[in-house]
Order: C-alpha cells, then sequence, then structure tokens
C-alpha cells in the first residue's frame, strides 16, 4: 500500500512543495531495497504541514507495520481514528498490526467495522475472505471473495482466492476459470500461476503443474511453497536430484519454515547422506516438535552409528510427543542398556507399564525389558500373533533383547525371522535390515 500510494499521490499531495516530493522519492527507493528503518528515518525531514497530512500519518504507519514496529503504527492510526472515527485506512492500519501480532479476534473485529463503514471495501472484504478460507469455512470465504469481485472484477487477490475455495471444493473447471483469467491479467505475477499449478497437481496434471511451476518460479526464483510443489513433483517422477535441489532452495529461502526438511532429509537419508540428514531431522524437530518422526529418524541414525545415548534421548523424546506410541519407549529402553547397564531403564519402563494395557502383547514386552526374564512366555505371544506387523516389530524387539543379553544365537535366529516376515514400513523393518547387514546375516538370509 505504501509504494503505490507514494507512487500515485505524492505529486498531488506536493504540488507546492519539491522538497517533500525528493523525500518520498527516496522514501520509495528505501522501500525497493526492503530497508525499512531508512525509510522511516526519512519522515522526520519532511516539513511540519507535510508531515501532520494524514495521508502521509497513514504511509508512515503502514511502513512501520512493514518493519514489524506495531507499537508505532498503532500509535499513529489511533490518533488517526480519534479526529477521524471512520477513517478506514487507520482501521486497516490497526487490522494488519492485529495481523502481525497473531490477535486473530482483534484483526476481525477491525475489519468487521471496516465494512460496516464501507461495505465495498475489497481489501477488508479479501482478508475476511481469507481467514475464513484458512479456517475452511468456505462457504463464508467464498460469500466475501463474490462481494469483493462485485465491487473489483479484476482484482487479483480476489480472483485467486474465490479460486483456491473452489479447488477446495472440488468445483475444478470455475477455479480453473478463475485462474487462467488471473494469469491473463497479471502475467508478471507468480501466485495465479502458483495456485493453477496446485489444481493441476491435484487433478493429476502432473506436466501441465510442472509448467505453471517453472513459471512460477522465473517469476519468483525464491518462492518457498512453489520450490516446495516443484520439489514434490520431482520427487514422484523419481527426479530425486532435482528434488533436493528444490527443497534445499528452499531452506534457503526460509530456514523457519520446517516443511522442506520433512523431504530433504528423507532424499538424504535414502542417498545415504547420513550425516546431512541427521543434520536437517534436528532442525525439523527444533521448529515442529510434535513431529515425532523427526525425532524417530534421529534416533535410528544416530543407532546406525552405534551412539547409544544419542539414540536413548531421541526415542524418549519421540515417545514424549507419542505417549501411546510403545516401540518408542522399547526402541529407548534398547538403546538405554547398550548404553549402559541393562538396569538403567528400569524406573523408566515402570511408569510406561503404568500407562500400557494389561493382556496385550505391548505390555508383555515391555515387562520383558523391565524384568530381564520371563523371555519363553513372551515368545509364545509373539509366535502366536496373527497380525504380520506387529508381530514382526515384536520379534525384532525379542532379537533386541537377546542381542542386548548376550546370546548372539537367539538374537539372530529371530532376526533372520522378522527379515522372512517381509513386512517393510515399519522402523523395527528398518533397524533389522541394518543388524542383518552389519551381523554378516545376508547369506543366511537369502539360503534360507
Amino acid at each position: 500500500m505504501a509504494l503505490f500510494f507514494i507512487f500515485s499521490s505524492s505529486q498531488a499531495l506536493f504540488a507546492q512543495n519539491s522538497e517533500s516530493q525528493v523525500i518520498l522519492t527516496e522514501v520509495a527507493s528505501h522501500l525497493a531495497r526492503r530497508d525499512y528503518a531508512a525509510a522511516l528515518a526519512l519522515f522526520d525531514k519532511l516539513p511540519k504541514e507535510d508531515a501532520d497530512k494524514i495521508e502521509i500519518k497513514i504511509m508512515q504507519a503502514s511502513i512501520c507495520n512493514s518493519a514489524g514496529k506495531t507499537a508505532d503504527s498503532k500509535r499513529i492510526a489511533n490518533a488517526i481514528i480519534a479526529s477521524e472515527n471512520n477513517n478506514t485506512d487507520a482501521l486497516m492500519i490497526l487490522a494488519d498490526a492485529a495481523a502481525i501480532e497473531n490477535k486473530e479476534r482483534d484483526r476481525r473485529g477491525f475489519l468487521d467495522r471496516i465494512i460496516r463503514i464501507d461495505p465495498g471495501h475489497v481489501r477488508a472484504l479479501i482478508d475476511l475472505g481469507n481467514i475464513n478460507l484458512r479456517n475452511q469455512n468456505l462457504r463464508s470465504a467464498a460469500t466475501y471473495f463474490d462481494r469483493a469481485l462485485a465491487v473489483d472484477a479484476d482484482n487479483g487477490e480476489a480472483l485467486v482466492s474465490r479460486a483456491a475455495v473452489y479447488r477446495y471444493a472440488r468445483e475444478a473447471r470455475n477455479a480453473e476459470r478463475l485462474l487462467n483469467r488471473a494469469v491473463s491479467l497479471y502475467p508478471d505475477w507468480a501466485r495465479p500461476f502458483h495456485e493453477r499449478a496446485r489444481l493441476y497437481k491435484g487433478a493429476g496434471y502432473n506436466n501441465d503443474a510442472l509448467t505453471d511451476l517453472n513459471a512460477a518460479l522465473k517469476l519468483e526464483p525464491d518462492n518457498y511453497w512453489a520450490l516446495v510443489d516443484r520439489g514434490e513433483l520431482f520427487m514422484s517422477a523419481n527426479r530425486k536430484e532435482e528434488a533436493l535441489t528444490d527443497f534445499n532452495r528452499a531452506i534457503a529461502s526460509d530456514p523457519a519454515i520446517f516443511m522442506a526438511y520433512i523431504y530433504s532429509a528423507a532424499l538424504k537419508d535414502e542417498a545415504g547422506d547420513y550425516e546431512g540428514a541427521e543434520k536437517d531431522y534436528i532442525i525439523l524437530a527444533r521448529l515442529k516438535p510434535d513431529y515425532y518422526f523427526a525425532f524417530e529418524a534421529i534416533g535410528v541414525l544416530r543407532m546406525r552409528k552405534k551412539q547409544w545415548a544419542g539414540a536413548r534421548d531421541a526415542f524418549l523424546e519421540a515417545y514424549k510427543q507419542a505417549p501411546k506410541e510403545f516401540t518408542y519407549a522399547l526402541l529407548a529402553a534398547g538403546n538405554w542398556m547398550r548404553a549402559g547397564r541393562q538396569t538403567d531403564p528400569k524406573q523408566y519402563l515402570a511408569q510406561v507399564l503404568r500407562t500400557a494395557t494389561r493382556d496385550t502383547i505391548e505390555y508383555a514386552m515391555l515387562r520383558l525389558y523391565h524384568d530381564l526374564s520371563g523371555d519363553s512366555s513372551v515368545t509364545i505371544l509373539v509366535e502366536n500373533e496373527k497380525n504380520v506387523y506387529k508381530k514382526t516389530q515384536m520379534l525384532f524387539y525379542l532379537a533386541s533383547y537377546y542381542d542386548i543379553r548376550g546370546n548372539k544365537n537367539l538374537a539372530d535366529r529371530y532376526y533372520l525371522m522378522v527379515k522372512d516376515m517381509n513386512a517393510p514400513g515399519t522402523i523395527e523393518w528398518q533397524l533389522n535390515e541394518m543388524m542383518i547387514k552389519e551381523r554378516g546375516l545376508e547369506a543366511k538370509a537369502e539360503n534360507k
């Protein structure tokens, strides 16, 4: 808003003051470089009669929001509202400040107030539509976007956002119609291409999606979500090196968003870049600790390096985030035993047992690791288990138990039995494959 105002209105505002025009032209130059501090400093140089104009105050407050200085923007906007209660530009400043501060209720209150004053305020209508879209209130979102388009049929934000509602509602033809219009009207804007790519990708038209993503990224080479979406397309086409390049570019463009780390870590892990994968998983776990698969992956990678204490800590955190996944408790206990004494996790396992359901195979295995005895009865339970994946899991924990206890023959026997189950897709299968290779059991597995 500030840049548009500077270029379109400064001449009318300062027809008699070339000094102010020069200053605002310099402000615009700093804004183009996103040097908000330098831009704001120039407002102090404006002559007082110009600096006090409401239009200039609105401009200054808008830049304060861009700089994250919401306290300053609110002070300026509230001062304007004190004298002009229905100034929608000042109310929009307050709505934007509330958005920056993640005060969604306040933001919505300001936006509602704006459209009560001006029912055709396109920006407020679009913002309210996007709030409802994020909350999956599709009907309300559609109403706001339709109202905005009734006022301005060529508004790009309204076209693209209304198309998103159509996409979520599985009305692909209507979504494509609006996106085609947006692309035609705004060929130098990346977002319509990106949104149309998402539409095509969801419909399985991957080549068309890739064409649009290439166009979007040509316009915005550092567009995080376009890079992630193109990386996903490359992955689905088994173009893994190109996918990893895009995920790495996405991370470089915004290292604080977690999504790209999920893919980059998995691709590095698959390619044997275990150090790179672990670094990505560690960052991912810090950014999104409730994504417990990151801790799981860290645990596996540390087991590969025989870093038992580090693996234990990773699985302890995974279990903390997913307390119904008792496999993480078992893995934590096993690595705890390998890192020190076999009785070290006893107190921890006692706590876990209190949350497990008795008369389940998981409870029996947890009890075995706690008591370090009773393996015969647990073995019978495991061998009688009908669920293939659960049986595969528990066979692995039997193998690990005997391995930790020093019974190599029984450990090897159960590692091979896991292999025979041929049930990939679990962490236990992945770890078992590591053990088979480490123990030189490949030949025995092939000859069985």
